[in-house]
């Protein structure tokens, strides 16, 4: 299934209408559907370099706004949202998180979690139902969502208009784990930088 779903992507993004059909694809992947925007993104930009900025914005407001739909999935259709999460195996992982929110250190790991979803190759659906789900404040969700959102596909639109079918290649054999260090990263300076001033209070 996942094979046949990657190749129908392909050839939309070929499509001259692949920019409606990334939006789409953007905002269904960050509620339920399993295949990243980036599949799409690469071949668009590589092929029309000039609107890279506008395949950009198109698939991180898309997708943020997917992301919303998430939420709401998790906060009022709880049977349905709790279904997503068992086909990528995460009900059980999260069944304590709401818990953990009720002290500051718990809602900054769930920031932080939040953020390497949106940002890594985890499946930032899951969170995005899960963040629904325990009554994550809706306002840091969305925050969240374009901080990590767009800086991931900015890079992949970036890196893809500046070095074409070798970005291709690149991604093919070392993307997930390259966002997956550049994300930790991320959240590691965070982490430094709260505890600093934490200890300045």
């Amino acid at each position: 299934m996942f094979k046949s779903l990657y190749k129908k992507c392909l050839y939309l993004a070929a499509h001259k209408s692949s920019k409606y059909y990334l939006a789409i694809v953007s905002f269904i992947e960050s509620s339920f559907f399993p295949i990243p925007p980036d599949v799409m993104i690469i071949p668009m930009v590589i092929s029309k370099k000039k609107d890279f900025i506008k395949i950009f914005l198109i698939t991180t407001i898309f997708s943020v706004m997917g992301g919303m739909l998430g939420y709401f999935i998790g906060a009022f259709f709880f049977d349905f949202g709790a279904q997503i999460m068992n086909f990528y195996n995460y009900d059980d992982k999260l069944s304590n998180v709401k818990n953990e929110l009720t002290n500051n250190d718990g809602f900054y790991a769930w920031l932080s979690i939040l953020f390497l979803a949106g940002f890594t190759p985890l499946p930032y659906k899951v969170f995005t139902i899960a963040s629904g789900l325990i009554g994550f404040n809706f306002v840091i969700f969305i925050l969240i969502s374009l901080i990590s959102r767009g800086l991931r596909f900015y890079i992949v639109a970036y890196f893809s208009y500046k070095f074409g079918d070798s970005f291709t290649k690149f991604m093919s054999d070392h993307g997930s784990k390259w966002f997956t260090i550049i994300g930790i990263l991320i959240v590691l300076i965070g982490l430094i930088v709260y505890l600093i001033l934490k200890s300045h209070v």
